[in-house]
């Protein structure tokens, strides 16, 4: 999706105005634009069931993100362990969107845990559902729209408007998404040591003081497995948040982001499992007879 970061940054210095109408425009064009190339894969690939399945693997392929952001947690993790602050400030970095050059320890470990969590469920769990339940516009679509809240959703003044027609439709995409990894996360939760009791009751406690509807859910069942305690103060570029504390434990350390990213990739092959089943019988579905 490298192609559609630059074509989406260039339309943005063409499109942009302090608007939310331009906004809602320029996500509906892009997303939907990408969806529709999808149709039109669909479409010519539809008589040639070989080439049909190639074309839903690569489009797949192109659109998750799990495993990297497996390699870069445990990255971070790595440098906590050898007591490298600076270079774990730097590692972090790369997978989060808040300022880390002053980030302790803790602070660290917090923003790795907690991308670990949200992107379980956006860069993974999501597109997944989608692709299983709309095929390769489902994939393609989704991860427009993900891609797009990530360069204009957030809340900075040049964004604030422009970008907020974008952030909603990611929220709303991943409604399903959330939901079922924050499920999983805590079905899964004995498998690093957690306890699933304790996940649900950090998601139903904590989850709705978020602001965002989606991270609130995946990050309070994760924090509830693994534990811990997330949330707090974080800094941005354009400014500093109070995140509301998720879950019922101490500060996480660099221990529980190896845990979490365990934790990631059960809950992952878990959801893939899930949704091959539902598009296996999505398939069988559109070829019976009623269907033709």
């Amino acid at each position: 999706m490298a192609a559609f970061g630059r074509l989406a940054a260039a339309l943005e210095r063409r499109w942009w105005a302090d608007s939310v109408l331009r906004g809602l425009g320029h996500a509906l064009v892009l997303t939907g634009g990408t969806a529709l190339a999808g149709v039109a894969v669909e479409r010519a690939t539809a008589r040639h069931p070989v080439t049909h399945a190639a074309a839903t693997a690569v489009a797949t392929w192109v659109v998750l993100g799990g495993t990297t952001l497996g390699r870069e947690a445990a990255a971070v993790e790595g440098f906590l362990e050898v007591g490298d602050l600076p270079a774990a400030r730097a590692q972090v970095g790369r997978i989060v969107g808040r300022s880390t050059t002053a980030l302790d320890e803790a602070g660290v470990a917090r923003a790795a845990v907690e991308s670990a969590a949200e992107n379980t469920a956006d860069a993974a769990v999501a597109p997944l559902l989608w692709g299983a339940v709309a095929g390769v516009p489902g994939l393609l679509g989704y991860r427009a729209a993900n891609t797009l809240d990530a360069m204009v959703g957030h809340r900075s003044p040049r964004h604030d408007r422009f970008g907020r027609a974008s952030a909603r439709l990611d929220d709303l995409l991943n409604l399903p998404a959330s939901r079922l990894t924050g499920a999983l996360a805590a079905g899964l939760a004995p498998t690093v040591g957690g306890r699933p009791r304790a996940a649900l009751a950090a998601w139903r406690r904590d989850a709705a003081a978020h602001p965002s509807p989606n991270a609130g859910v995946v990050e309070a069942a994760f924090a509830g497995a693994l534990g811990v305690a997330l949330g707090g103060e974080t800094p941005y570029p354009y400014g500093t948040q109070h995140r509301p504390l998720l879950g019922a434990g101490p500060a996480p350390g660099a221990h529980d982001v190896r845990r979490a990213v365990a934790l990631s990739t059960r809950v992952q092959v878990a959801a893939g499992l899930a949704c091959a089943a539902l598009a296996a019988r999505r398939g069988r579905s559109s070829e019976s007879p009623v269907s033709r």
